[in-house]
């Protein structure tokens, strides 16, 4: 039988969900392909974002030839075959353009990339390259100067994960409709936020449950937790997640870190996924940590980064090593207290300009603008010399938005803005 991501795939640019930061009506993508204006282009990002399917609506809307090949199957003697064939429909009496996708470019090598340079300077080909790699590390340069624009697939949000399930649930041509499910509401959300983001996984999971119920019938926790191998208890309230992941912040706010293990361990056997707890903890870094152990952000980020990679369920590891870390280190909210200061004071006081000689004098009239005139370069008097930095109004208010606690480094951090204000 046909998967459910496959038969649900869109064939229109009106079906398509997603990356609205770049494809949205009347953004300059969706107008090149309205207007048949599109050319060459790289699409990178995780897998299940709709980077094939946003290049087969093209080619479709193109209305020309379209050849989809995957880099990993298809070597050089094939695509100098495809070029040849393509070379012909474009000088010969068809006078035909013929687009181009490369799934997974990244898995060429050089020699193989490079086999299509002729072909792109001649027009031979409109070419679409997609791949799950830094197109800037993966790709390249030759061929990236040749390609009119790089697109950044970002990972679906749950709101247009539901979007897609919801339609494929109604679909009765292509999707579930014949099929009369009745679907709990927690049902889909649990499925879309347990797909990390990726399309295929999560109609591919309600395609699995749709296939084992009778027509008419449920689809609920049970159902999905089933299907995914993942427990489901806090999803019958949703409050629950929630609650535990305040109760881990606190529990890592007040260095306690065996509650904090616990709040964890929780929200994983609970179905809470890498992207949420390791949101949460980089937050916790900055928010609660902060200048008390400046590297702890670093650290955090290595292990969320390491969970992704290694991926459940031994990236529990990767998350413990980052919440033990920061529940057992000093802590300081004296970061999160500045910025916070800040905003305010722009949000209440009618705050003045920028001091004119802190302004940008590196062009022509800039000086005859007064603008940098008296600025004193910190380096040419050791490392240090006193001058005004605040705005009018703030400076002569005396305004402190950093205030440094004494606890682990920032100690460290406290003595030395004290002697330089001491030197003032």
């Amino acid at each position: 039988m046909i998967p459910l991501s496959t038969r649900m795939r869109p064939e229109t640019l009106e079906e398509f969900v997603g990356q609205e930061h770049f494809f949205y009506e009347g953004s300059l993508l969706y107008n090149a392909v309205r207007n048949r204006t599109f050319d060459c282009a790289v699409f990178f990002g995780p897998s299940g974002t709709g980077k094939t399917t946003l290049a087969r609506i093209i080619a479709r809307e193109m209305d020309s030839d379209f050849s989809e090949i995957n880099a990993s199957e298809t070597g050089t003697k094939e695509l100098k075959e495809l070029l040849e064939n393509a070379r012909v429909r474009f000088f010969g009496l068809q006078k035909e353009k013929t687009y181009l996708y490369v799934d997974e470019f990244h898995r060429w090598n050089k020699l193989q990339q490079d086999s299509l340079l002729k072909a792109l300077e001649e027009g031979v080909v409109r070419f679409i390259a997609s791949t799950t790699e830094n197109p800037y590390f993966a790709i390249n340069n030759a061929i990236l100067s040749r390609v009119r624009a790089v697109y950044e697939f970002k990972r679906l949000s749950e709101p247009e994960l539901r979007r897609i399930l919801e339609n494929a649930l109604r679909n009765e041509t292509r999707g579930l409709g014949k099929l009369k499910l009745q679907c709990q509401p927690e049902a889909l959300q649990m499925i879309a936020e347990l797909s990390s983001g990726d399309a295929r996984i999560a109609l591919d999971t309600l395609g699995f449950i749709s296939e084992n119920l009778k027509p008419g019938g449920l689809v609920d926790l049970a159902a999905v937790g089933e299907a995914m191998q993942r427990q489901t208890h806090f999803y019958d309230k949703r409050e629950d997640k929630y609650n535990l992941l305040s109760a881990l912040q606190k529990s890592v706010r007040g260095s306690d870190p065996d509650a904090a293990v616990h709040y964890l361990a929780r929200l994983i056997e609970g179905g809470a996924d890498i992207h949420m707890i390791g949101r949460r903890l980089l937050v916790m870094a900055s928010e609660d940590v902060g200048m008390a152990y400046p590297q702890a952000v670093s650290i955090v980020t290595a292990c969320v980064q390491a969970a992704h990679m290694v991926g459940l369920p031994e990236a529990r590891i990767n998350l413990a090593q980052a919440v033990v870390l920061l529940a057992s280190c000093p802590k300081s909210n004296s970061v999160i207290t500045a910025i916070d200061e800040a905003a305010a004071d722009l949000r209440k006081k009618d705050v003045d300009d920028v001091p004119d000689h802190l302004k940008d004098s590196h062009y022509a009239g800039a000086q005859k603008r007064g603008l940098g005139i008296g600025y004193k370069y910190p380096h040419a008097y050791g490392g240090y010399v006193q001058q005004q930095y605040l705005p009018d109004n703030l400076y002569r208010e005396g305004v402190r938005y950093y205030r440094p606690t004494e606890n682990g480094k920032e100690g460290a951090f406290k003595r030395f803005l004290e002697s330089l204000r001491k030197r003032d």
